[in-house]
């Protein structure tokens, strides 16, 4: 088919305009995979920060977590010496839109105090090519001539924490470098945060304040101008934020950083960070023939995902990326197997660098994954269940039922770091970074296995489906294990290692539980009526791990558990790999169907924001989102499962394996860049073809 006119190809759809108070809905979230930022709708009001690889002491359950920030791009303004900070209800008007193209944020509203109206815009991004810097600018234009005052704001109050160092002044020099810089210390003691502030404002002469005198405050710049009627006045924000993971000495790091954005300049940070995104959008999926409001989802996620990580990211990125908000606090910014299972494969072919940093926070804590494995009694490495932003460690709350019993987390780690290795060709990635995953994983393994008359089992060890009472034999973890040995296997001998005779005996022999109908049961004494029971997880052993079941049990597995969808979808992650299932099973119109119920149904209408629960499950309490095991799980989905991609140290041109079935309506995936070992290429789908094409980009 031919190519779509490259506009269309590459511009993304943006959200609808977000308009008034938005109640319950989360805030706009802006990030670039160091930072992650809150807006509020109106957005000179302090929201939540939060920094990769910064942590604190979670204030309830006591573990190390990821802690928020002081907010650095908070602002005020007064028209004849009347604040807005005194007087939000003098605010009307409340706009915010979301330019995904460019990952721009513009808020706008009224405010009217002392007789004058003015009129505010705001914009607000993260760079992504000074990926320390955040920049704001506030416009303001008055209705009539007045005085008017405007204040850039790092705001520390509401946090638990402590500044342990502000200046104002650069030490030996004349001036100071920037407005100002702070270091923050977490509850607990367990990092820092280095914050530096720079600002300039025009459009009048105006008078310059520094708060000096406060030694444990915020910083706070003000300016006061005449402003006039027919021409704005702008005030532009730029600070720096560094964690102590990245400098022992934050806030002096960010003082030099900030000098350096000072030096660059806004518009030319604002058009490097523009020139970046175009970038990243010449991955953009296009699905033809899809409706547009799918399409739209889909360019949502593919945002989420790229803003919440970066090359420089110190600790990967959560279930949440770097979002969060007052009212779910739950996971703790802790990096989950979710992140290595559904978001470095998509990565790996639009932003390889992003996925190389999650990877290279799993190295950093292999000695915390070898201390975790010797403590169970088990060799090599086994991953945290929960593992802490900064030490890399475990980290689940309270008991930690789920580190003791959901022994599958590792898997997905070392999938994640053999996948990085074949997408991208990296020997030396493969013999230094992947071989001490892979090869300790497989070691794991081993030692987690019981001989029993059956072959080996994996005794006690729940799956997807969280239950109190661990199974034998879950099936998941059984399908996923047999992928990892022999990708170690493989690893070894592309490394001219002597391959260990266990790993391959034990990929053969491990049991795996197979109904007399061929249907491969989620785990021994499986009931579909039990707690839980409708859980695909068998299917996910089909896809992404392209178990190589015979074709009686694919299809007998597929139809059993397409079949009890309806009893599953709502919950998180696996739904949004029902479009992809049932695509498999060739049934395209079920496939279009569960793309709406088992994704579309998750999304926030405010920006987007894939929620973790489908808002009318039973057990969605509070919104929460962008989710990225939902939001990775459906582009995993596109990239790899509708396009019929097995990815291997093989020739990639035969990485397409299946004839490609799309959802109903939908006649083509298209993919204008995808990386695949350093050289740009283009995937293309087409509905009923034997197979996909991937041919080297214009």
């Amino acid at each position: 088919m031919p190519r779509a006119p490259i506009s269309e190809a590459t511009t993304p759809i943006n959200p609808p305009a977000a308009r008034g108070p938005r109640n319950c809905d989360l805030p706009a979230y802006v990030g670039n995979g160091l930072i992650g930022l809150r807006v509020r709708e109106q957005p000179l009001q302090a929201g939540m920060t939060i920094v990769s690889g910064f942590a604190g002491e979670h204030p309830e359950r006591r573990i190390e977590a990821a802690a928020p920030a002081p907010y650095p791009l908070a602002g005020d303004l007064a028209l004849n010496n009347v604040w807005l900070s005194d007087q939000p209800s003098a605010v009307s008007n409340l706009v915010q839109a979301y330019d995904f193209a460019t990952a721009e944020l513009t808020s706008s509203f009224r405010y009217e105090a002392a007789g004058v109206v003015a009129e505010v815009e705001v914009v607000t991004f993260a760079s992504r090519s000074a990926p320390s810097i955040v920049l704001q600018e506030i416009s303001v234009r008055v209705d009539q001539a007045c005085d008017l005052a405007l204040r850039a704001v790092v705001e520390t109050s509401g946090l638990r924490g402590r500044v342990i160092r502000r200046r104002t002044d650069t030490p030996g020099e004349p001036e100071p470098a920037c407005d100002g810089s702070i270091l923050w210390e977490s509850e607990g003691g367990h990092s820092t945060c280095g914050f530096a502030l720079a600002t300039e404002l025009t459009g009048g002469e105006a008078e310059r304040s520094v708060q000096t005198w406060d030694i444990s405050g915020p910083l706070r710049t003000e300016y006061r101008v005449r402003a006039r009627s027919d021409r704005p006045v702008r005030l532009r924000q730029l600070v720096a934020v560094l964690p102590s993971v990245l400098h022992d000495r934050p806030d002096e790091e960010a003082v030099r950083r900030v000098a350096r954005a000072q030096a660059s300049g806004f518009e030319t940070l604002r058009g490097r960070n523009r020139e970046a995104w175009a970038e990243i959008w010449k991955g953009r999926i296009v699905v033809h023939g899809a409706d547009r409001e799918h399409q739209a989802l889909i360019d949502a996620a593919v945002f989420y995902l790229n803003c919440s990580t970066h090359k420089a990211s110190p600790s990967a990125t959560s279930i949440f990326g770097l979002a969060t908000w007052h009212d779910y606090n739950y996971y703790f910014g802790h990096v989950m197997w979710d992140v290595d299972a559904f978001c470095v494969p998509p990565l790996l072919f639009c932003q390889p660098d992003a996925a190389r940093a999650i990877l290279d926070f799993r190295t950093r804590g292999l000695d915390a994954a070898r201390s975790n494995a010797r403590l169970s009694g088990r060799d090599g490495v086994q991953f945290p269940w929960e593992a802490a932003p900064l030490s890399g460690q475990e980290a689940s709350p309270g008991g930690g039922d789920g580190a003791a019993h959901e022994d599958h987390g590792s898997l997905h780690t070392a999938r994640a770091f053999g996948l990085y290795a074949d997408v991208t060709g990296d020997e030396a990635f493969l013999n230094e970074d992947a071989w001490p995953v892979l090869s300790g994983v497989a070691d794991w393994i081993v030692s987690r296995t019981t001989r029993t008359k059956r072959g080996l089992e994996i005794l006690r060890a729940t799956g997807p489906a969280e239950v109190p009472e661990p199974p034998n034999n879950d099936a998941f973890t059984i399908m996923a294990a047999i992928q990892v040995l022999r990708r170690a296997v493989r690893a070894a001998e592309q490394t001219g290692r002597t391959v260990p005779t266990e790993w391959a005996a034990t990929a053969d022999d491990l049991y795996l539980p197979v109904r007399s109908d061929g249907v491969i049961a989620a785990h021994d004494d499986f009931r579909v009526s039990e707690p839980k029971g409708a859980t695909p997880s068998p299917l996910a052993g089909l896809f992404p791990y392209d178990h190589p079941a015979s074709e009686r049990e694919r299809r007998n597995t597929f139809d059993f558990y397409l079949k009890h969808w309806a009893e599953y979808v709502g919950a998180p992650m696996f739904p949004a790999l029902y479009t992809t299932w049932a695509a498999m099973a060739g049934d395209r119109g079920l496939s279009l169907k569960l793309f709406e119920e088992g994704y579309a149904a998750y999304d926030q209408g405010r920006f987007h924001q894939c929620l973790e629960y489908r808002p009318d499950h039973p057990d969605s309490q509070v919104k929460a989102g962008p989710f990225f095991a939902n939001l990775g799980g459906m582009l995993l989905g596109l990239m790899l499962g509708l396009t019929g991609m097995v990815v291997d140290d093989g020739d990639p041109q035969a990485w397409p394996r299946r004839p490609v079935v799309l959802p109903g309506g939908w006649t083509a995936i298209e993919i204008g860049r995808v990386w695949v070992r350093g050289r740009p290429m283009r995937l293309l789908a087409s509905q009923g073809a034997d197979r996909a094409e991937l041919t080297l980009a214009a």
